[in-house]
């Protein structure tokens, strides 16, 4: 039957490529795949081939496992090893000429991956893709001479444009495909490169900036002992100044330390609706001062295991941020419940809200004083509090409506199983 073998051709390529859709949709989901799994799909690309070879007469067989062999040795480096393997599994087939011809082809193909592996990634996209091409359509010609030296077929037009046409095409598929994903997770990397970049120079302005006015303060009281003579009580009292301004810088260190790693001192039970009054309470002075009134609802008797000062620290920051936010006045909610194994804290002010675009710079290490938004670098140190954690917060935020931050911690499970 005329085109017979291109049909069967055409159809084991459209389940290679199937193979590869997905390898690829992983590649660029985790960027970095083991080289094991990378194996394991080529080697699942080889059988394929093998399974839905086409067989015109007994001990022939037609099938692409030179694509795989090709774009695996060329794009990952495991060409001698999936040389090797098509090797094996063509002897099962029987060791008869096809098999010498397989063990000929495939064997100068195990010689050729050995090095040529780095030089061809070294190449730029462009040439990879031609010399993949070029791979192609020479053993695709190594092939077709060989067919009737081994008293196979004739080489009819069916036979030369399935093995010249298909494996070229396969191949060319196979490569830009390849190519298309390089270039996507180089992309995503240099987005991740460029948004650390921005991140450390926004942290250091930042923290330069916080760290300059206990400092500059500092320096100024020493600058003042040098150059003026005072008496033992004012020097004394001049060095507790500069000693408390240190302090207040070390102090500054410390919170940014803790949006980049958990802390793991002090280490104690926290009773979650103790620690929201006594955090109200300090801030009730700065409620009044706003005229801004606290209604709360405690649903919850659970506990958390933390750092009882950080906590603090980050409900300060939180609420504090929310007074600051209704200069005119309002309302704050502060609720408290259990939810499976989870103790949830509500937060909710009647404030001035955020953007769609404030909330995507919310608890980010970026510089802020003013604005709208309320928040700076109190609100990214409660974010890398709540990490430590090992809680989340989510913030639902409308302009002129105010903004509810949903804060969840894990429970202590004893207190929890109590209930």
């Amino acid at each position: 039957m005329k085109m017979e073998i291109t049909r069967h051709l055409l159809f084991n390529l459209s389940l290679l490529l199937v193979i590869l859709f997905f390898y690829l949709l992983w590649l660029e989901r985790r960027k970095n795949i083991p080289k094991f799994i990378t194996l394991g799909s080529f080697i699942c690309s080889i059988f394929v081939c093998f399974l839905f070879s086409y067989h015109p007469i007994p001990h022939v067989s037609y099938d692409l496992r030179l694509i795989p062999v090709l774009i695996g040795g060329l794009y990952f480096g495991i060409g001698p090893l999936l040389a090797i393997i098509i090797i094996i599994i063509r002897a099962f087939y029987g060791i008869d000429l096809g098999f010498f011809a397989n063990l000929a082809i495939y064997g100068s193909l195990f010689f050729v991956f050995l090095n040529v592996h780095p030089w061809f990634i070294r190449q730029t996209p462009r040439r990879r893709i031609s010399i993949s091409i070029i791979c192609a359509i020479t053993f695709s010609v190594i092939t077709l001479f060989l067919l009737p030296l081994v008293n196979w077929v004739t080489l009819e037009f069916d036979t030369l444009f399935a093995y010249m046409f298909i494996p070229t095409l396969g191949v060319f598929i196979f490569s830009y495909s390849v190519e298309f994903s390089f270039k996507n997770i180089r992309l995503y990397k240099r987005v991740i490169d460029s948004e650390r970049t921005v991140a450390l120079e926004q942290m250091g302005a930042a923290i330069a900036h916080e760290i300059r006015n206990p400092l500059t303060t500092a320096i100024g009281f020493v600058q003042f002992l040098q150059e003026t003579e005072v008496n033992q009580t004012k020097r004394q009292q001049y060095l507790t100044m500069v000693k408390e301004e240190l302090d207040a810088a070390e102090l500054i260190i410390k919170d940014y330390l803790i949006y980049s790693r958990q802390f793991t001192d002090q280490i104690e039970e926290i009773d979650i609706n103790n620690e929201l009054n006594h955090v109200l309470s300090t801030l009730r002075p700065l409620a009044e001062g706003h005229s801004v009134n606290f209604y709360t609802s405690y649903l919850s008797v659970g506990t958390i295991t933390g750092n009882i000062k950080k906590f603090r620290q980050c409900l300060f920051n939180i609420i504090k941020n929310g007074i600051e936010s209704m200069p005119s006045g309002g309302s704050l909610i502060v609720c408290s419940q259990l939810h499976h194994s989870n103790v949830i804290i509500e937060i909710k002010d009647k404030g001035t809200g955020m953007s769609k675009e404030q909330l995507e710079q919310l608890g980010k290490p970026y510089y802020l004083t003013n604005g709208p938004k309320g928040t700076g670098l109190s609100m990214m140190v409660s974010f890398g509090i709540v990490r430590a954690m090992n809680g989340s917060i989510k913030v639902k935020s409308d302009i002129g409506k105010g903004t509810t931050f949903i804060i969840s911690f894990p429970g202590n499970r004893k207190i929890v199983d109590n209930i």
